[in-house]
């Protein structure tokens, strides 16, 4: 009996699943930043509510550099926005998935033939669960690639500890932005996972790490 394929949406669903996230009864949190880039030091407080719009929204106090303000926040709403529980069946519900090629590292491609079309993924076996190796998405006008070259297990799903991005031109395909390497670290605070340090370097060495640390977090009560 020849072994019937998993349907390509489905095989996503299991990576999509695999994903850390925080529950239903994760409070939000405050914590102590700082931001660190080059001679540069930057001292605040982080503060992460739950939104009934957008799942959980990020609040920045005590930075007045409007662009370390902005870049502080961005990070801080960027991670907490992709611990939000969503159900699959939701967020793909119009969206059609087909099988790609299949690379040399094992990984398969899934590509987005209706609803977002354009979109797609990689997906590959890290041995406790398929993880998403390669997003590649369009976002209101630019299109994001990110290759995720490491994670690690949290007992409740992965989360992603390396990884680069890079932004390109929809329609022409080429990089409006050099490529950022990415490194993410997380505590457990009362049995969640946390972000604690991220740094940003840019592959081409034109701007010194940018690190963003998070310390003395404690979830709201």
């Amino acid at each position: 009996m020849t072994a019937v394929k998993t349907a390509a949406k489905d095989f996503f669903r299991t990576a999509y699943d695999n994903r850390y996230t925080w529950d239903e009864k994760f409070p939000g949190y405050t914590a102590d930043v700082t931001y660190k880039c080059g001679d540069a030091e930057f001292h605040g407080k982080a503060k992460v509510s739950p939104d009934p719009r957008m799942g959980f929204s990020g609040e920045i106090t005590g930075i007045e550099d409007e662009e370390v303000f902005k870049a502080v926040k961005n990070q801080l709403w960027e991670t907490a926005i992709h611990r939000v529980r969503r159900p699959f069946d939701k967020t793909h519900a119009k969206n059609s998935f087909e099988y790609g090629e299949t690379k040399e590292n094992g990984a398969v491609e899934l590509m987005i033939t209706n609803g977002a079309e354009g979109d797609r993924y990689e997906v590959a076996d890290k041995g406790n669960g398929n993880e998403v190796t390669l997003v590649h998405r369009h976002m209101h006008g630019t299109v994001v690639t990110i290759h995720t070259q490491s994670s690690h297990q949290t007992g409740e799903g992965y989360l992603s500890h390396k990884y680069d991005s890079v932004y390109s031109d929809p329609k022409t395909g080429e990089p409006t932005s050099g490529v950022s390497l990415f490194e993410d670290e997380y505590e457990k605070v009362e049995g969640y996972s946390v972000l604690n340090r991220r740094a940003i370097t840019p592959k081409d060495g034109s701007a010194p790490v940018a690190e963003f640390l998070f310390t003395n977090i404690e979830l709201l009560k």
